[in-house]
């Protein structure tokens, strides 16, 4: 079997983010995607080799026919598109690797593990900056420790944004992260939207206010952590009392299948602007509190969050192939350890040595 590196959904930015750190690691990817022009482009850009398929459906079939070594899913919803191409890889022996960031779609995942442990491929999921750098931080803090009680996790991210349309990825997890959520009891369970609002410090002396969106780091910190308690909440949740007041609301009809798919649709065609990152650093977060009331905090330093996202997943890709997997269904972190963050480039700041204080003024539990 010639090795080879397929991104599905190539010429979207994450997908030639990914190949261009990809390139810098001497790998090139196979960008697969429908328009023939934006994948020359894409490719030109990236110095990558093309496939152009005329749905997933093809590139699923061709998955089995050309059995590449490692197929890297960045077309959402992910809960729509992972399974089918899990199974290709799984019945042809392909690692596969993803950049689902939602609840449901990371409970898919797991719950493949099984399967892809008896076919003997790895199946790596939540495999960019959110998940990554919130789960490294809990990994981190937890090392060699018993399971906390409780964790917070608390993603701050920061990256500029380049003109053009949403897409269905970001659009699926967003709204996926509407249906409330946490970990009460060791089990996941309903919560409201947009709580445990915090002004968080940060380690450069700036301040963002965080509040419950119930990403994939939520299922993510729980698995590395066992705790019994868990919350995970974003800097990226709408401020203005009154959308706080109508999340709820519209948390309720977004369990609708038939609705969330059309609304995805719909904004996933709504153009952004162009605009710098809001600040220097992007930062992953976490607090982990024990029963005996010792508390410790971290956090983890890093720049664009697109862009370490592309470098995570090339990272991971890279060690793929290097047959430093195992066979099962994993978050980065719970795979490689907490030292998978920093390969990317990014850099803990975690409690003094011996004592019980933060890294930073502020107090998250409050």
């Amino acid at each position: 079997m010639k090795t080879q590196i397929w991104i599905l959904g190539g010429t979207g930015r994450s997908g030639r983010t990914i190949a261009a750190h990809l390139a810098q690691r001497g790998l090139t990817a196979v960008l697969v995607g429908r328009d023939a022009h934006r994948l020359h482009a894409a490719a030109e850009r990236t110095d990558s080799e093309t496939l152009q398929v005329p749905s997933l459906a093809t590139a699923v079939s061709e998955i089995g026919r050309q059995r590449p070594a490692v197929v890297i899913n960045t077309i959402g919803p992910f809960t729509t598109t992972a399974p089918e191409v899990v199974h290709a890889c799984r019945a042809v022996g392909s690692h596969y690797l993803d950049l689902a960031n939602d609840v449901a779609a990371l409970s898919a995942a797991f719950e493949m593990h099984d399967a892809a442990t008896r076919a003997g491929h790895t199946l790596v999921t939540g495999a960019g900056f959110g998940v990554t750098a919130t789960e490294s931080v809990v990994v981190k803090l937890c090392e060699g420790r018993p399971a906390p009680l409780r964790v917070r996790v608390d993603m701050v991210p920061s990256m500029a944004m380049e003109e053009g349309t949403a897409g269905e990825a970001l659009i699926g997890t967003l709204l996926g992260g509407l249906a409330g959520r946490r970990i009460t009891d060791g089990h996941l369970a309903p919560a409201r939207i947009l709580s445990d609002a915090v002004r968080l410090t940060l380690p450069d002396g700036s301040r963002v206010t965080t509040a419950s969106m119930p990403l994939g780091e939520l299922l993510a910190a729980h698995r590395a952590s066992g705790a019994r308690h868990v919350l995970s909440a974003s800097s990226e949740t709408p401020a203005s009392p009154l959308i706080r007041a109508m999340m709820p609301a519209v948390s309720t009809l977004m369990r609708w299948e038939r609705l969330r798919s059309f609304t995805t649709r719909r904004l996933a065609r709504v153009r952004v602007k162009a605009k710098e990152r809001p600040r220097e650093h992007s930062w992953g977060h976490a607090v982990a509190t024990w029963a005996d009331g010792e508390t410790r905090e971290g956090w983890l330093r890093l720049g664009d969050a697109q862009a370490y996202t592309g470098a995570v997943a090339a990272e991971i890709t890279s060690r793929l192939l290097a047959g430093q997997g195992r066979p099962g269904a994993y978050t980065p972190a719970a795979l490689f350890g907490s030292a998978l963050a920093e390969s990317c480039g990014a850099e803990y700041l975690l409690p003094r040595p011996g004592g019980r204080g933060h890294a930073s003024d502020s107090d998250p539990t409050r």
